[in-house]
């Protein structure tokens, strides 16, 4: 979600630096038919069209630079990721469903979700996250893994809770 509304706002901050160089240009090319209404005769048309075309084409090359580009290199990326999984690695999908790789088909995978162990099946596409591939290249880089937000949302591990509150418990009987 975070990626699209970033995209977005670079898109749009893209169309208004176009719009704006389109305004400039245009008011730049009034003034200049109105200055040069006299030296009309002496200009070429190779010249006047240059100056029409190359706004234009300086334009697209910012657009391209700007906003095809990186969202090309991201989508390529995503794809990277989601032929990337594995068996045993923990993946979050589009919809924001946390579950462990179980089986891996042709466009399809299994996972397993929740604490009894649900299994589904998805496409390869709805993989948005593959937390495992992201903290082994976080561990080859000797980077600390960032949080996944898994154990914030309250899912850490079982065996933890049940220490927990065997401890707990221990406590309360004495």
């Amino acid at each position: 979600m975070m990626r699209k509304n970033r995209l977005s706002r670079l898109i749009v901050s893209a169309g208004s630096a176009v719009s704006a160089i389109a305004a400039a240009s245009a008011a730049a090319l009034s003034s200049f038919a109105e200055e040069s209404a006299d030296a009309a005769e002496q200009t070429t048309q190779g010249s006047s069209l240059m100056t029409l075309v190359l706004p234009l084409v300086f334009m697209f090359i910012i657009l391209y630079f700007m906003a095809i580009r990186p969202q090309k290199k991201q989508e390529q990326q995503l794809k990277d990721l989601q032929n990337s999984t594995e068996i045993g690695d923990e993946i979050v999908t589009r919809g924001g469903i946390v579950g462990i790789v179980v089986r891996k088909g042709e466009d399809n995978v299994v996972i397993e979700t929740g604490g009894e162990k649900n299994k589904l099946r998805i496409k390869t596409w709805a993989i948005d996250d593959n937390v495992t591939a992201r903290e082994r290249a976080a561990a080859a880089s000797g980077k600390k893994p960032a949080d996944t937000g898994v154990a914030a949302a309250g899912l850490a591990d079982e065996g933890e809770k049940k220490s927990k509150k065997k401890k707990k418990d221990g406590e309360d009987a004495e």
